[in-house]
């Protein structure tokens, strides 16, 4: 099929990179900060109208997909600059735009290829964990030591559904999202956590579905619905 062939997948990545620098560029033109504190952004949406939301959303689109811009800054500058409710709008649109794009970057480059290699693992080649990984996107998006890029780039490439993952994602991202707005004030995370929390999440990833394929009967095989 067409969305198979490599040459299609290099387009794809290379238009991706493409419009990831042209909204880097368009960014900065505008006047973006090199810092990223709440402050310093703050500072920069200050006078700019109706621009501010838009530019703001690009930002976080720019960082859940380009990964290591962090996210939780923009939030809080949201939250700071539309307040409680219009912060929390502006970052969730963001950070879902940013996430589908992953989702769908890492599912058109390596779906096949986790199928192929990873075919008996129900997580990757099946179509009967829809509501495990439902729930493993849930959990990774209420807890911000997890790379909101990385988890989108990985469930692009596992069984989930798409709307499925955005369901997940959005449900889960609020809770932090409206805390970080309504704070307005940014929280850092050593890197080095952050990459320990996600290889715990794959290994779970890993381990997990061959734990509940021996253990039907499991109280956590209930509660996940593993046969739905």
């Amino acid at each position: 099929m067409w969305w198979r062939d490599w040459g299609f997948r290099t387009a794809v990545l290379l238009a991706l990179a493409v419009l990831m620098l042209v909204l880097w560029v368009f960014l900065r033109d505008m006047g973006m900060p090199a810092s990223l504190s709440t402050a310093a952004l703050s500072a920069w949406l200050e006078g700019l109208g109706a621009w501010a939301p838009v530019l703001l959303v690009g930002m976080m689109i720019l960082a859940v997909v380009v990964g290591p811009i962090p996210t939780l800054p923009i939030s809080a500058t949201s939250g700071l600059a539309f307040g409680l409710v219009g912060g929390t709008a502006v970052a969730a649109t963001g950070a879902l735009i940013g996430a589908m794009i992953a989702f769908w970057a890492a599912r058109l480059l390596g779906r096949d290829v986790a199928c192929r290699y990873l075919k008996d693992n129900p997580l990757f080649g099946g179509e009967k964990s829809q509501n495990l990984l439902f729930w493993i996107v849930l959990v990774t998006r209420l807890v911000p030591l997890f790379s909101f890029a990385l988890v989108s780039y990985a469930a692009g490439v596992t069984a989930i559904s798409a709307w499925r993952f955005a369901a997940a994602s959005l449900i889960g991202m609020l809770p932090m999202t409206v805390v970080f707005a309504g704070l307005g004030q940014s929280f850092r995370l050593h890197p080095v956590l952050s990459v320990l929390a996600a290889g715990i999440v794959l290994m779970a990833m890993m381990v997990l579905p061959y734990y509940l394929n021996r253990h039907h009967d499991a109280r956590i095989a209930c509660w996940l619905g593993r046969n739905a």
